[in-house]
């Protein structure tokens, strides 16, 4: 499997320090599963994110979300808005398997706290999705509790980024998307933090696509025209329809409030590789900090929180990680032939363009093309 990444090809992003594997899981506590589900008329699969060790529902984290563009099908949104906390993993899919997810991770937590003698009689999940209907067929809804268990099992701290999991079917600026993931690591207070992105990318259109403010979608359009491949995937005339799903976990003691303000910069970071936030797409960001984790029944608790002006090194962070994230979810994939119930289509990976794109970037850049 192709793990390249931006880096390998010389671009850096940003220039905060990242963490020991430029991960989400470079937070403390943070795992992140895959099941992948790739046949030939399947391209899709479950993406879990486990923002701490143990039962959620009894002791959750700090919580938000942020909607960028509200074409989507996220579930559990409400909740978190309302009361700022977490209690199950964050769960990415395919569209049409929200509800199928969903379930299982309502059967997930009553058999976590059925283990623990404890009672759940209403939990909040989360799931988030983005519409892979273009490689797969998406009406067969495969993904079920077998693939959501398989995706916990497997959770580790070094998960594969690229067309796994949720990211299978995905298409990301023309070509494939899938998963990827960034860190960084903020001193703030004489103290250090991690803040790390995970993406599940599905949008925009090719010539839109800029790495490091280069126009590299358009040079790989012209690579593309002259292979004089009239069969691959779109790569003129989108529109930017899709979606992303964002997920930043961090360990900065936040308030609820706050950490919305550090998610709403993740636009920034988005912004910044060609999307401009389209009619169709839909674009949704949820985060969650593991300081201060909540549990028990004290009337009054007690929280560290940082100072609001202090926040802008967060703010940085989490643009660079979603820029970076983004760049890996595409570099890290492989081009893949899937079936979308009608067509057989196939979608080319960045890693096939991009040493020639770059320096033809560089040359349009520099008005010599």
């Amino acid at each position: 499997m192709n793990q390249t990444r931006i880096r390998d090809y010389g671009i850096t992003v940003g220039h905060l320090p990242t963490g020991k594997l430029n991960k989400i899981t470079d937070v403390p506590g943070v795992r992140v599963g895959h099941a992948t589900i790739d046949t030939d008329r399947q391209k899709t699969g479950v993406t879990v994110i486990l923002p701490a060790e143990g039962n959620l529902f009894t002791r959750p984290v700090t919580a938000a979300c942020h909607v960028i563009n509200g074409f989507g099908k996220t579930a559990g949104l409400m909740q978190v808005q309302e009361l700022g906390i977490l209690e199950t993993p964050i769960a990415l899919t395919g569209t049409l398997n929200v509800g199928k997810i969903h379930d299982a991770l309502v059967s997930y937590t009553i058999e976590q706290c059925a283990a623990e003698g404890r009672a759940c009689r209403s939990v909040n999940p989360v799931v988030g999705e983005t519409n892979d209907g273009i490689l797969s067929c998406n009406n067969d809804r495969p993904a079920d509790k077998t693939h959501l268990d398989a995706a916990i099992a497997s959770a580790c701290e070094d998960f594969a980024e690229g067309d796994v999991g949720a990211g299978k079917g995905t298409v990301c600026l023309g070509l494939k998307g899938g998963i990827g993931s960034a860190s960084r690591i903020m001193e703030i207070g004489e103290r250090t933090f991690t803040l790390g992105v995970l993406v599940q990318t599905n949008f925009g259109c090719v010539e839109n696509l800029r790495i490091d403010g280069l126009p590299v979608g358009r040079a790989v359009v012209d690579l593309i025209r002259e292979e004089a491949e009239a069969k691959a995937r779109a790569m003129t005339g989108q529109d930017d329809i899709g979606s992303i799903m964002i997920v930043v976990g961090t360990d900065l003691p936040v308030s609820e409030l706050q950490l919305g303000r550090i998610l709403r910069r993740a636009t920034v970071g988005l912004a910044r590789t060609g999307s401009f936030v389209g009619h169709g797409s839909g674009d949704v960001v949820i985060g969650f900090s593991t300081a201060n984790r909540r549990g028990g029944d004290e009337a009054i608790r007690t929280v560290e929180m940082v100072s609001n002006g202090r926040l802008e090194t967060a703010f940085t962070a989490v643009a660079e990680c979603v820029e970076e994230a983004i760049y890996n979810s595409m570099t890290a994939a492989d081009t893949v032939t899937g079936f979308n119930g009608k067509d057989t289509v196939t979608v080319r990976a960045l890693n096939e363009f991009i040493r020639g794109a770059l320096p033809r970037a560089k040359a349009m850049a520099a008005g010599a093309i």
